[in-house]
């Protein structure tokens, strides 16, 4: 018997041979940037394109001076001939070389006016003198800028209001304890930062200090692994934003990712504050650090 053979052509026609080259040129311009839209889709939203912003809205200085050294080894900047856009956009700082927009993680890193973009990427922070939020206020700001700057500002803040009590009578060496240990705030603090939507909620992260705890509020709840059950429990982790993240790994933010509640728990026992807790809610997550006895 003879076996038919099934033979695929395609036909190439340059755009000189095409019988419509306008109306084929327009539909393959569009099927283009239907690829194109598809694969944006595709990306986390912190890699997403911000289409108002522009190269000159990122502090490219503080790109060179401050994440690149901290990205790669000096031997490695000095033998690679990138150019700047080149190496923003290996960094995920722009969408492409060839389409050299800011995406959400390069404005949160090297945009000063971050919020001209993205309106909640700032800390509220709020010193309240009592245990409820009508009481009065000793302290308030609003801290924006670079991640780098809202980080920082916001650790100045705990230090300033934190409190030492040191114990000379129980021992030959003095014990210090804090109001707050300050890696505990710190680690939720910046998991706040790091897994909060900047996507669907405009509001601020925020940081409310009363007289008897501090509540780190972070907008949208628990994402992908993660759910109100299994929550701060080890091991269990997942990454709305796994480029903010990793921005914060090279910014010397995050030393171990998925550690930051199990390093609060730690300290917290140590300084002998109680249990940390948390409320869970479908649209935010909210943890609550009490004052040691």
């Amino acid at each position: 018997l003879i076996q038919p053979i099934y033979v695929r052509c395609m036909v190439i026609m340059t755009w000189q041979t095409q019988p419509a080259g306008r109306k084929a040129r327009g539909r393959l311009q569009r099927m283009e940037h239907t690829m194109k839209v598809i694969q944006l889709r595709d990306r986390p939203f912190d890699m997403q394109p911000v289409m108002s912003a522009t190269l000159t809205d990122l502090d490219q200085r503080l790109f060179q001076d401050r994440y690149l050294p901290a990205a790669f080894a000096p031997d490695v900047l000095e033998a690679n001939e990138r150019t700047l856009e080149q190496r923003l956009a290996a960094t995920k700082m722009i969408t492409s070389v060839h389409q050299p927009i800011p995406t959400v993680v390069g404005l949160l890193v090297l945009c000063h006016r971050s919020r001209d973009f993205l309106p909640g990427a700032y800390i509220q922070f709020l010193r309240i003198d009592g245990t409820e939020i009508t009481d009065p206020i000793i302290d308030e700001q609003t801290i924006d800028g670079t991640l780098d700057d809202i980080l920082r500002r916001i650790d100045e803040k705990v230090i300033a209001h934190n409190r030492t009590a040191i114990d000379f009578t129980s021992g030959t060496i003095e014990k210090r304890t804090y109001t707050y240990p300050l890696v505990a705030v710190q680690q939720l603090v910046r998991n706040a930062v790091l897994h909060r939507t900047y996507e669907v909620s405009y509001a601020p992260t925020r940081l409310y200090w009363f007289n008897d705890r501090i509540e780190i509020s972070s907008p949208g709840g628990p994402y992908g692994a993660v759910t109100p059950e299994n929550f701060g429990q080890p091991g269990i982790t997942d990454y709305r934003n796994p480029n903010i993240a990793e921005a914060l790994r090279v910014l010397g933010y995050v030393q171990r990712f998925g550690a930051g509640i199990q390093l609060a728990r730690r300290e917290l026992q140590k300084n002998g504050n109680p249990e940390l807790a948390f409320a869970i809610q479908a649209t935010f997550v909210n943890a609550i650090i009490r004052t040691a006895p």
